[in-house]
């Protein structure tokens, strides 16, 4: 299973720039997508005339047109799919999980797209519980003991050796040691694995977001906020991983880069 995620920043401006195209060529066979940015139609119609088209699509649209939004596609048989993340977050648009059928083995893939925060804020409050729902799913998939993977935009970096300017950065909302703390429960509680780092090896980078403006992307001035946490069974069939930088600033088609890993199921 070869899975591909990435922050679209609007999959119909990431098609026009050539996103789409980008990730049909890459191989995956399930692709996991945030901010979409699009109703049902119109992500139908951002796929259409794609290796995608015909695939089956799990998508959580916001009930806000033009925000958030997370889906996942995939050409394996889909068992079910779940939006639910607890009543406060129904119709956010940021939490999609479907159960795939890979070859006779169920792995269960979900996309998730965390709040971006704002330090000292309800916006924040808002993230940390967020942040909790996801954890207590993780729990769970973790008794059950679930191949299963949360793949997405965290809007965190985890460690310093995720962020290049990560002392200028203390106390913002992307750098945060209360929210670091959910991440490291999920995998020192809840046996997840972050697993391109457990492949790659320590930092710094490889980041998956630069912002458009100066030359933060030509001076690969960025943060790594983009994942694939992994339970433990799932994360032991991780053999290849890579973020999928753009050559140049111009062949941009997100401001993320996707993070693509191959699992040999």
């Amino acid at each position: 299973m070869l899975l591909a995620s990435a922050n679209a920043n609007g999959i119909r401006a990431a098609a026009r720039r050539g996103g789409v195209e980008w990730l049909a060529a890459s191989g995956a066979d399930v692709v996991a997508l945030q901010e979409v940015r699009a109703g049902a139609d119109q992500l139908t119609a951002a796929l259409h005339g794609s290796a995608f088209e015909g695939w089956t699509v799990a998508h959580a649209e916001s009930s806000s047109p033009g925000r958030a939004g997370v889906a996942v596609l995939t050409a394996h048989e889909v068992r079910d799919v779940r939006t639910d993340l607890g009543d406060e977050f129904a119709g956010s648009g940021r939490w999609v999980e479907a159960d795939l059928d890979v070859g006779g083995r169920a792995v269960t893939v979900a996309s998730v797209y965390v709040h971006t925060g704002e330090a000292g804020t309800e916006r924040q409050a808002e993230k940390y519980r967020f942040l909790e729902a996801v954890g207590s799913r993780l729990a769970r998939w973790s008794v059950e003991g679930r191949l299963a993977v949360v793949t997405g935009d965290l809007n965190i970096a985890h460690r310093a050796e995720d962020l290049k300017n990560w002392k200028g950065n203390r106390g913002r909302a992307g750098f945060l040691p209360e929210q670091q703390a959910h991440l490291d429960r999920w995998v020192a509680e809840h046996g997840f694995v972050d697993v391109h780092r457990r492949l790659h090896g320590p930092g710094p980078g490889p980041y998956t977001w630069w912002s458009w403006r100066g030359k933060a992307f030509d001076n690969d001035a960025g943060w790594r906020i983009d994942y694939h946490f992994a339970s433990e069974p799932l994360a032991r069939c991780a053999v290849r991983a890579e973020v999928g930088r753009a050559s140049e600033y111009a062949l941009r088609w997100s401001d993320h880069a996707p993070v693509l890993v191959d699992y040999a199921l």
